[in-house]
């Protein structure tokens, strides 16, 4: 814990700004409130403030989806900022990341923190989304994550139920947990950036598979993705190709997985990074009384947005053979965290979305999933899937992301 006091104007004089002094600006009319799904034609300045994907959720509950928004409340904009190792390193780096001719990072250019507070010039866009890669969530990504996942179907049927857990590690610019710089000489060397396991504790059938992750921050280097699957008692190195299935019957990619993990790299299957919009949108808020109501339609109830201020970022796919042509991700301006994922498919239509909350811890500086609800759609097929989350900071050791650990869990 730091002094809040300190927290909040530090990170007020690095990013420029705080939220509640920008917002307020579009549909002014609109105030905190109680408001239902009726209101959107009443009121068009409803329509206005969401962001557009996410009109599809305000309606009543029932199918072809789980998770609408049949009423909702708007509380007043908050104020959020990081714990003092983070804003600390940013402000110490600040001005430090530099871009290469096409836009990317050079990655010994700066030593920890978010590389680019405050976004401009012709790379803008992709500095945005470089903040959101280099993400200091989930206690500067050093976590576990237990989550419970139901798949629903187009007729509100339960298809799938499992349990899972996922542990995260940074490995390089840490600046939160010891060791700070890079976690060991071996993660320096080989210019790993951050390691994700994820195993499967049920149903029974597939209990056992786990799958393990590493990033890595050259650009030409691509993450390494591999998979123990338990029938067939082998680990399977994941080609690129593999990383755009379905993981684990849910309904995202394992290039969604922590909200997006695929490579920012020219090389293999490239973007084209645009601003969409920059503006205030409603964004969704928890305080930890929201769930889903499984007797009426699997709806929202107790369900909260804020107005914030927000970074639309338009990718384009540059290969057609990808999964996902075109993708949107809505980042918070104030905070460089995500919550709104929309992808599309390589004839327009909205293909996967995931929606998701984070709680602010004051005393810590902190976003973390604490209890949340994530809403996974997929809008083709018409299936929902819905993941009940709770996280912990964790301070793991190097065996926890290896591949003894993934056959260990396999027993």
């Amino acid at each position: 814990q730091w002094d809040i006091d300190e927290m909040k104007s530090l990170w007020v004089e690095i990013i420029g700004f705080k939220s509640p002094d920008v917002v307020g600006k579009i549909a002014p009319e609109i105030k905190p409130g109680k408001y239902t799904y009726t209101d959107l034609e009443k009121q068009p300045g409803l329509k206005e403030l969401m962001i557009p994907e996410m009109l599809t959720f305000i309606k009543p509950g029932g199918p072809p989806h789980a998770g609408n928004i049949p009423e909702f409340e708007i509380v007043p904009t908050n104020h959020y900022y990081y714990s003092l190792p983070i804003a600390q390193a940013t402000k110490k780096n600040a001005g430090k990341a530099n871009q290469d001719k096409q836009g990317y990072i050079i990655d010994d250019s700066w030593d920890g923190g978010y590389p680019f507070p405050k976004p401009s010039g012709k790379f803008k866009a992709q500095q945005v989304i470089i903040n959101y890669y280099q993400k200091y969530w989930q206690w500067g990504r050093n976590y576990r994550l237990m989550g419970l996942s139901l798949g629903i179907d187009k007729n509100m049927k339960l298809d799938i139920s499992s349990l899972y857990c996922l542990d995260g590690v940074r490995f390089s610019k840490r600046v939160l947990m010891q060791p700070l710089g890079w976690y060991d000489k071996r993660a320096q060397k080989n210019g790993t950036e951050a390691s994700l396991l994820v195993s499967v504790l049920s149903p029974r059938d597939v209990r056992g598979t786990a799958v393990l992750s590493y990033n890595y921050e050259n650009r030409s280097k691509y993450n390494q993705t591999m998979i123990y699957v338990p029938s067939l008692r082998r680990i399977r190195k994941m080609s690129s190709t593999d990383s755009q299935d379905p993981m684990n019957g849910q309904d995202i990619i394992y290039d969604d997985q922590d909200g997006f993990n695929q490579k920012l790299t020219p090389d293999r299957y490239p973007y084209k990074y645009e601003i969409a919009a920059e503006r205030e949108y409603l964004v969704p808020f928890t305080d930890g009384t929201e769930y889903i109501d499984t007797k009426n339609g699997y709806a929202y109830k107790n369900y909260k947005f804020e107005r914030r201020p927000m970074y639309a970022i338009k990718m384009t796919q540059l290969d057609t053979n990808y999964v996902y042509g075109m993708r949107m991700i809505y980042i918070d301006a104030e905070t460089f965290c995500s919550t709104q994922y929309y992808n599309y498919d390589q004839k327009g239509r909205l293909y996967r979305g995931n929606n998701l909350m984070l709680e602010f811890l004051p005393e810590s500086g902190m976003l973390v999933g604490n209890g949340s609800t994530v809403i996974q759609r997929d809008y083709i097929d018409s299936h929902t899937t819905c993941v009940q989350i709770f996280t912990v900071p964790c301070f793991w050791g190097r065996d926890q992301f290896s591949l003894k650990k993934m056959m260990k869990l396999a027993k």
